[in-house]
């Protein structure tokens, strides 16, 4: 490809849209270009990357036997209201009618999709498994799209959706997943972590995601300074902490005139956070007040709080229905008194805990010396604590520390969450029928480019993966008018036309800094440059993107020089 007839514009100034490294590179290397918030084109050079991408996923869905197929994007109502997720799904949803007022939406993912076809599909034992997969345009109306392609409303994912007859297959199914997804994203040049994860809207029980750390990640990820415990900061779970063989004392109420936060409680009773215990009032999606009892130098995780009161939704309450509720202003909430009122939770550590305060119910006033069971009497205990670095490790007696992630898969066993609910049977052996079940497996394909480039950069640019490069060389022509030049120019592209590498030719009529600070921009693995020099030498100068390391070879090695550089993985994928 000649960049004279390349459709490309690289920038010079950094975008003023742009919030990360990756986001600014993307821009300015001509990769994307912003139609709307969090819709992106990809231009030549992007869609090139995207392709090797896709390519490199697909090889390895397909050496699972897994089965690709393309599923609608435009999806009907009735199959997310039979899954019950029509409403449970949001705002993000994007929802439209047609012209006969029937309801659609643009498909955020497919389980409903796929649990139509297999259902009309699947009859027999002899069917399963199963594993379907697509790589195709998906949509969420995001609240707040941000780093480019990373948080956008309209994306390129992989979905895969795994069939079995039992737990057992699941489990099978989805450890082939695992392997695959570790192979698919060091293929493709990045350092993976794999964390424990919510499921969130898509639902169902175990679920793992695959991070990219990166400054630039929105997520948290907590991970252990010693064994292998990671989790993504929704779901981190904390060792709870032993109980306390310190008698129970009998309550008291203290006086403590306009003291409503923990910090000024701490200083009033000389007491440190620890020993304090907030009460959060929040409201459930059937109006249902629910009390949080948590420690006072922690926060709730409303992610766990959703699992494990089994909700749709949780919403804090407001002042006034604080009030209503309690019978004092915010600040002074408790859990005595309220049993038949709201439903009460209270954190695992603080089940452990003895003779610590709380909230009284009434104006400028706490308790203090409470205890779990003997004050007040709790509806379900379990961890809804948020984890953060210094927190105990839960599977060992190491501490955890945070880090920041790019999630770039995830993978779930949803067991029968939408195949009972949309009955999609098969019959086994013996003519029973049974309810098939189910995995999904994801991999944000655009995403994953925006990734890569965020691990793989310096302040001049990209550096690509040789892997996943849009190109392999940059050739640089110093002095494009120069026929002599111009003929090494076409030896060199006729060799690396006949070995398979694939190349940008710079045969603009621009200086050649504008063409070095370009190729460091745009990042291929290697540059090829053909000047005064190489018609003296016969040589051409090949330099390294990622190491800077320079070396000069004859015209006939230049092709197999530049792929000992590259590896072997960079030519399984070319377009």
């Amino acid at each position: 490809m000649r960049m004279s007839n390349l459709f490309l514009t690289t920038l010079r100034e950094i975008p003023a849209e742009a919030e990360t490294p990756g986001h600014r590179l993307m821009l300015r290397a001509g990769l994307i270009r912003k139609l709307a918030a969090g819709v992106y084109s990809f231009l030549p050079l992007g869609y090139r990357t995207l392709e090797k991408i896709s390519n490199i996923v697909r090889q390895e869905m397909n050496a699972t036997g897994a089965q690709e197929v393309l599923l609608p994007a435009l999806q009907p109502a009735e199959l997310w209201q039979e899954s019950g997720r029509w409403l449970k799904g949001g705002k993000e949803i994007i929802r439209l009618k047609d012209r006969n007022d029937r309801d659609f939406c643009l498909g955020p993912t497919h389980e409903e999709v796929v649990t139509d076809l297999v259902r009309h599909e699947v009859r027999s034992y002899r069917q399963l498994p199963l594993m379907l997969y697509q790589i195709q345009t998906k949509f969420r109306d995001e609240l707040r799209p941000r780093s480019g392609v990373i948080r956008s409303r309209e994306f390129i994912m992989k979905d895969l959706y795994s069939f079995d007859r039992d737990r057992k297959g699941l489990d099978e199914s989805y450890n082939k997943m695992y392997v695959a997804y570790d192979a698919a994203f060091r293929r493709c040049g990045l350092q993976t972590l794999a964390v424990e994860a919510d499921p969130g809207m898509i639902g169902g029980t175990d679920s793992m995601e695959f991070m990219a750390p990166s400054d630039a990640g929105e997520d948290v990820v907590i991970i252990c300074n010693t064994c292998k415990y990671a989790a993504n900061r929704e779901a981190a779970r904390i060792r709870t902490t032993t109980g306390e063989n310190e008698p129970e004392k009998e309550m008291e109420t203290v006086l403590t005139p306009e003291i409503r936060t923990i910090n000024q409680l701490t200083d009033f009773l000389n007491l440190p956070a620890e020993r304090m215990v907030k009460t959060l009032i929040y409201r459930n999606g059937e109006g249902r007040m629910v009390a949080v009892l948590i420690r006072g130098d922690r926060e709730v995780n409303e992610f766990k709080l959703v699992r494990l009161l089994n909700s749709s939704e949780l919403i804090l309450a407001e002042p006034e229905e604080i009030e209503a509720l309690t019978g004092a202003p915010v600040g002074f909430s408790g859990p005595v008194g309220l049993e038949e009122k709201a439903t009460i939770v209270v954190d695992s550590d603080v089940a452990e805990m003895r003779n610590f305060v709380i909230g009284a119910n009434e104006a400028n006033a706490h308790f203090i010396n409470a205890n779990t069971g003997k004050d007040f009497s709790p509806d379900i205990i379990g961890d809804v604590k948020l984890a953060g670095s210094g927190d105990p490790c839960p599977e060992c007696n190491g501490f955890l520390v945070e880090e920041r992630g790019i999630e770039i898969g995830h993978i779930f066993k949803l067991g029968t969450r939408y195949t009972q609910a949309m009955h999609a049977t098969y019959l086994d052996e013996t003519g029973t029928e049974q309810t098939i079940i189910m995995g999904c497996y994801g991999i944000g394909i655009s995403r994953l480019a925006a990734a890569i480039i965020e691990q793989n950069h310096d302040e001049q640019g990209i550096i690509w993966p040789a892997s996943v490069a849009p190109y392999h060389v940059y050739i640089v022509q110093i002095s494009p008018g120069d026929k002599r030049q111009a003929e090494m120019v076409r030896q060199l592209c006729a060799t690396f036309d006949s070995g398979g590498i694939e190349y940008i030719l710079d045969d603009r009529d621009e200086r050649p800094g504008v063409k070095f600070k370009d190729a460091d921009l745009i990042g291929l693995p290697v540059r090829a440059i053909i000047g005064p020099r190489s018609l003296e030498s016969k040589q051409v100068e090949i330099k390294c993107r990622r190491s800077n390391e320079e070396k000069k070879v004859y015209l006939a090695d230049a092709a197999m020089e530049i792929k000992s550089i590259l590896g072997g993985d960079a030519f399984v994928c070319t377009i």
